[in-house]
């Protein structure tokens, strides 16, 4: 039987809904103290995981923090103060390690979203945020998402990373305008 949108968008939004009822408040809190006390922030992820660590930069930024996409020419290099934040959700990718060990070796706090707290990445960083949510790493055993090939965890970094924005917002006491004012007006 075939599945109408809405009654897939109902099974979605619950999955998503469920996983984040489970993100841990203490993580959460820890990860608001580490990006309100950063000088620099520094993000990264890799394929989708990456297009989702992009837009939770572009926000960081448009909250006024200093905040850069790994890769980009313009990204400046991290020391003390700074924070390097990755995603790996299926716990470990060998551009997301050889990063956090480069951040750590310059004095960087490391922080990294996962679905897997075990794997390397995780392991490595200082600070960790795990959303726990199914990744295409193990979407092919056991009760799989409606979602195809771990877009589970990445719906869950979007709306995770925008509730993360606002409560950053509100601690630093930045206002709605403010977060305007500073979205481009190239495009």
């Amino acid at each position: 039987m075939v599945m109408t949108m809405k009654a897939m968008n109902d099974q979605a939004m619950a999955e998503i809904a469920a996983v984040i009822e489970r993100i841990d408040a203490g993580e959460i809190e820890t990860l608001l103290q580490a990006l309100s006390a950063a000088k620099r922030i520094a993000c990264y992820g890799v394929g989708r995981e990456g297009l989702m660590m992009k837009a939770l930069c572009m926000r960081l930024f448009h909250l006024g923090l200093d905040a850069h996409v790994v890769g980009d020419m313009t990204t400046p290099p991290l020391g003390p103060g700074d924070l390097l934040l990755v995603s790996a959700g299926p716990g470990r990718f060998s551009t997301v390690e050889a990063l956090i060990e480069t951040a750590k070796a310059a004095g960087a706090t490391t922080a990294c979203f996962t679905a897997e707290p075990a794997g390397g990445c995780p392991a490595a960083a200082d600070l960790r945020v795990v959303l726990p949510a199914q990744t295409m790493a193990k979407d092919e055993h056991g009760p799989t998402s409606l979602l195809p090939m771990g877009s589970l965890y990445e719906g869950v970094q979007y709306l995770a990373f925008e509730y993360l924005v606002l409560m950053l917002r509100d601690r630093l006491g930045i206002t709605p305008a403010d977060m305007r004012a500073r979205h481009t007006n190239l495009e």
